[in-house]
């Protein structure tokens, strides 16, 4: 079961690793300077509680990229944890690290439904949530495993 678990979890890896690569160039690649120009119209100003801040396009923008980033980071992050899976594996940190990530997984999966519902839509849905079903059974089986750490 570890090596099935091993090479599910490799395959995850070099998977994830690639999009998190990618996705540090999505906003050239969907084009956000078209999508999110710049200069325009003055939009609501971003409002928290008593807090007010003048929000420009360029800040829009902006928050596009570090959000992006941010994603990416994370996504790499999950893919080299993934290809380090003999190191977690049957540890006690290993199981709730799996459900983690399954976690972050169903969150992608159902956010998927934010650029819309066409058939693609839904199978990158189905594709992300079957990324978060593998490290939930990873989870499940690591958790009933006696802690294997020396």
């Amino acid at each position: 079961m570890v090596e099935l678990a091993l090479i599910a979890l490799g395959i995850c890896g070099v998977f994830t690793t690639l999009l998190g690569a990618v996705h540090f160039f999505f906003p050239l690649l969907l084009d956000f300077a078209q999508a999110i120009p710049r200069e325009g119209e003055p939009i609501l100003p971003f409002r928290l509680g008593p807090l007010r801040y003048t929000t420009l396009r360029s800040d829009v923008h902006g928050i596009a990229w570090i959000m992006n980033h941010a994603a990416s980071y994370t996504l790499v992050t999950i893919g080299i944890l993934d290809l380090l899976a003999y190191r977690w594996l049957g540890t006690e940190v290993g199981g709730w690290l799996a459900f983690w990530i399954a976690g972050w997984w169903f969150l992608r999966a159902g956010s998927q439904l934010y650029i819309g519902r066409r058939r693609g839509d839904w199978w990158i849905l189905a594709g992300f949530a079957w990324l978060g079903v593998v490290h939930l059974a990873v989870g499940l089986w690591n958790s009933s495993l006696p802690n294997m750490a020396q």
